[in-house]
């Protein structure tokens, strides 16, 4: 048996993927970490962890990193500049195809064919392009990460009680990065996955309303939800510590996909994957409330 290859080791989901696959017994000789820095993957190469440089940035480094392996973990770019993102993919996809990887598990998004806040662009590009290798594939379309919502900050949230949106009726499918790691680690150590997608959301999307609510049982402190016109929800959270640039893309892009019912989507996908392993709502935030 080849090895399996996971690109983007040293980041938080490719880390945890392969924290997951030494959990589910894979031998940590038969797993490779492909990074841009070996520095910052000194913790898997403690491990046993094999790490090779690979840049999606710099085609020549892909063959040697790619070598000998079987599955591939293909974590997608980090990049915001969409455009700069699919020429980095169409490297990693040619990359794997000529080292003869036989099976790609790509961390896609979401229900993208129903999305239109950008990102679906790339990530629709990129199953296209994978399946054009004739590889067999695996498309994790992952949800965002209940982490944005549930991190060390949450308690910070929980004194001043108020969570400020822009979406007062919207849903949100998210889902821990860990679980979504958890899942890539499962269809990487089982058969049955090839030429799958899955939509990795909540089985049970919730509001901003319900995640105040959630946060108040869970801290003990009265919180509550307030939905502001998007300029004043800019503002405020401004006014909060949160770098204006990043408040304006939660409020004009992500929160107005939200209110138009983009993030509503439920699926039962992950579920299946990992079984009591999922998190709810409340058990992330009591995992960050302790």
């Amino acid at each position: 048996m080849g090895k399996i290859i996971v690109t983007g080791a040293s980041g938080h989901l490719g880390t945890a993927a392969i924290h997951h696959l030494l959990d589910l017994g894979v031998p940590a000789s038969d797993i490779v970490g492909v990074v841009r820095d070996t520095a910052k993957g000194a913790a898997l190469a403690e491990r046993g962890i094999e790490l090779r440089l690979g840049d999606y940035d710099n085609a020549a480094s892909l063959p040697s990193a790619f070598a000998d392996g079987e599955k591939l973990l293909f974590v997608s770019a980090s990049s915001m500049d969409n455009t700069l993102r699919i020429r980095q993919h169409a490297v990693v996809v040619e990359a794997a195809r000529n080292a003869g990887i036989q099976h790609i598990v790509y961390t896609s998004f979401a229900f993208a064919e129903k999305m239109t806040i950008g990102l679906e662009n790339v990530h629709l590009a990129t199953e296209y392009m994978i399946r054009t290798t004739g590889i067999a594939y695996t498309f994790l379309r992952n949800g965002f990460y209940l982490d944005m919502m549930a991190n060390e900050g949450t308690a910070a949230v929980a004194a001043g009680g108020t969570v400020i949106s822009a979406a007062p009726t919207g849903k949100l499918n998210y889902v821990t990065r860990d679980n979504l790691a958890r899942a890539a680690a499962v269809v990487l150590t089982q058969d049955g996955h090839a030429n799958q997608t899955y939509e990795l959301t909540s089985p049970e999307p919730f509001s901003y309303d319900d995640y105040a609510a959630a946060l108040a049982e869970v801290s003990g402190k009265p919180v509550v939800h307030q939905a502001l016109p998007a300029s004043e929800a800019v503002g405020a959270m401004a006014a909060a510590g949160v770098p204006e640039g990043a408040a304006g893309f939660m409020v004009h892009v992500v929160d107005a996909a939200i209110e138009r019912g983009e993030f509503a989507d439920p699926s039962n996908d992950l579920v299946k994957l990992i079984g009591d392993s999922y998190t709810p709502l409340k058990a992330a935030l009591e995992s960050v409330l302790k």
